[in-house]
């Protein structure tokens, strides 16, 4: 008689090894990109012109302007520029600003704040907006109310923020003289760039919102919680909202950059004092460290926002699992 043949069963890794790898992996992967990105930054700002013209006077000597390269350190080789700069960052050391002549790190982290409370603001209104009338789409689908709000998405995704921050400028703080139409303050100054803003992120959110919707109200579990009974509300939040929350959760991931990027040309019409208007001031005055400095701070934010998203997936839907 033939023995029986014995298989050893290899016990499953531990899901916390697989999501610690998948945490290195991605950290490591953004480092590599932030490297790139800082490289990037740092020879395109220098195809910009030299800096001491700007801040020296036109009737400026040569023996002045070459002194000032020389304080500046702008004499050195690009190499020994470009090695002193890598040097730096692990340390957040990135040299003092040629205008303000502070550390960089300090006049960025002055205007942080203003920034994420505008970028912050800003997805609350667009979660807000974006969430319920994505949902009411997707619930009326075919139906007037659809139409009202695709037509809506469609008018937000087509504006351009800038314009629309003019208009609004317009309306309620010229017309209506009801808001601020500037500055920087309480709550009555967040409004306007606020919505200004969040108008492109509320059509993004919401078109997928609704297409995500659509696809699972369309299940097969969904039908059977229909027959059990179960009400119109309690299925959509309870189960609809659930299931579709992946791609919407990438897509809000994706946003936060978004409205940190756009930040820039809405710190600009409303004279918001963040780090958008001192990114595009330090570009008008070839600020090289401190340009370089915002746009590492640009890139690192959306890298990291992003690894949480990834993280997140795990947590929303049970079904998706970290594999090494």
């Amino acid at each position: 008689m033939t023995a029986p043949v014995t298989t050893a069963v290899r016990p499953p890794a531990r899901a916390g090894a697989g999501v610690l790898r998948v945490v290195v992996t991605k950290v490591l992967t953004a480092i590599v990109v932030l490297f790139f990105v800082a490289t990037a930054a740092f020879l395109l700002v220098r195809l910009s012109g030299d800096p001491v013209k700007l801040i020296l006077p036109p009737d400026a000597t040569a023996a002045q302007e070459a002194t000032l390269r020389a304080s500046l350190g702008l004499d050195r080789p690009l190499i020994t520029q470009y090695l002193d700069y890598l040097a730096g960052l692990p340390r957040l050391q990135l040299g003092n600003s040629l205008v303000y002549d502070q550390p960089v790190t300090d006049v960025l982290f002055s205007r942080v704040p203003a920034t994420l409370e505008l970028a912050g603001s800003a997805l609350l209104v667009a979660l807000a907006l974006a969430v319920p009338a994505g949902t009411y789409a997707a619930m009326r689908r075919g139906r007037a109310g659809d139409s009202g709000v695709m037509a809506g998405v469609l008018v937000g995704q087509s504006t351009p923020a800038f314009w629309v921050g003019i208009l609004l400028i317009l309306i309620f703080a010229v017309q209506l003289k009801i808001l601020p139409a500037s500055g920087y303050g309480g709550i009555e100054h967040l409004i306007l760039p606020a919505i200004t803003l969040a108008l492109y992120s509320v059509a993004v959110i919401a078109r997928l919102l609704r297409s995500s919707l659509i696809d699972v109200l369309g299940s097969d579990f969904i039908r059977t919680a229909k027959a059990k009974g179960l009400g119109t509300g309690g299925i959509v939040l309870g189960h609809g909202m659930r299931n579709a929350a992946l791609p919407v959760v990438t897509v809000i991931g994706l946003e936060v950059g978004s409205l940190l990027g756009g930040a820039i040309l809405t710190e600009q019409v409303f004279s918001w004092p963040g780090l958008g208007r001192l990114t595009v001031e330090a570009i008008q005055n070839r600020d090289f460290p401190l340009v370089q400095a915002a746009v590492l701070f640009f890139a690192a934010t959306f890298v990291i926002v992003n690894l949480l998203v990834d993280l997140s997936y795990t947590i929303l839907d049970p079904r998706v699992r970290v594999t090494s």
